[in-house]
């Protein structure tokens, strides 16, 4: 007999809950935190950082989005044992975690020495990026099917 779930994606969200409590995590011990913890490094070295992080940042998210995709196209044609949820969840945690980099970048740049500028920019990519890859119960019904079809369980 098959077990209903209320809601299958609960599990998914938290972990988007959890990236964005970090985030939040981040903001606070930088206000609160900011002389203890800003290291004053040269700004010519800084701006070096700051400029090859944006960059990666940048490139961050489109990876991401194919990472995403390709995940997606693997949990619905790999064969195997494992659950609907359990293999939208890896896409989900691996993506999350993708995401999170901005926000540490944005963290190490601030207590690099940068200021609360370079760390509001990072933290709003990496808000959008959580956005733009939360979880979608449409892409979970999707692989829910692709897996009744392929003759898996989907608990």
């Amino acid at each position: 007999m098959k077990k209903t779930n209320a809601n299958p994606l609960l599990l998914h969200w938290l972990v988007v809950a959890s990236v964005c409590v970090s985030m939040i995590v981040f903001l606070v011990c930088s206000h609160v935190f900011q002389q203890a913890l800003q290291q004053g490094i040269d700004a010519g070295q800084r701006e070096l950082i700051r400029s090859i992080l944006y960059v990666v940042g940048i490139i961050l998210l489109p990876f991401t989005k194919l990472v995403r995709y390709i995940l997606l196209r693997l949990n619905h044609t790999m064969p195997g044992q494992r659950s609907a949820a359990s293999r939208y969840f890896i896409t989900v945690l691996v993506t999350q975690m993708m995401i999170e980099w901005l926000a540490i970048f944005g963290f190490v740049m601030f207590v690099l020495g940068d200021d609360f500028n370079t760390l509001y920019i990072f933290m709003v990519m990496a808000v959008l990026g959580v956005y733009f890859h939360r979880p979608v119960l449409q892409e979970y019904f999707g692989i829910e099917d692709a897996v009744r079809h392929m003759g898996e369980s989907v608990e």
